[in-house]
């Protein structure tokens, strides 16, 4: 009776700890950094496919992006116009670094995305837009080159 009860312990044991994982340490190496959500700006992505061909570019407000489109297509028929918003920090905005990650993320009240520079400050960013509880994010990293 004890060899049954003791195999059995055993085989629900062993399934219990099957999915078991050890945990990742990170090093204390960390440089932290911190955001304010008034250092983010927002900025918005314009393409135009005409019958002439298609343009596009990035515009620092809503109203210049629309602009921008609508001289572009003033002289032939629009098929496909699109102004696509996206937050970044003002300080990779102006240096001349490559955007490495992008990042998404879908809240209770809404939808955000935007570039950074680092996957640091990308999960910091996706933080400060966020409004409510984060329903899912995701964040991309390019391949470096």
């Amino acid at each position: 009776m004890r060899n049954s009860i003791l195999i059995i312990a055993t085989v629900v044991f062993s399934f219990l700890t099957v999915n078991a994982t050890n945990l990742k340490s990170q090093a204390n190496t960390v440089t932290r950094v911190n955001i304010h959500k008034d250092e983010i700006i927002e900025v918005f992505d314009w393409t135009v496919k005409t019958t002439t061909g298609e343009f596009s570019g990035t515009a620092s407000s809503l109203f210049d992006a629309k602009r921008r489109a609508n001289i572009v297509g003033q002289n032939a028929i629009v098929i496909e116009q699109k102004i696509t918003n996206y937050f970044i920090l003002k300080s990779e905005m102006q240096s001349n670094n490559n955007r490495v990650f992008f990042w998404e993320v879908n809240t209770e009240k809404g939808y955000a995305k935007g570039f950074s520079s680092n996957e640091l400050n990308a999960k910091k960013m996706m933080h400060l837009v966020a409004k409510g509880d984060i329903t899912s994010y995701r964040i991309i990293e390019n391949k470096k080159k």
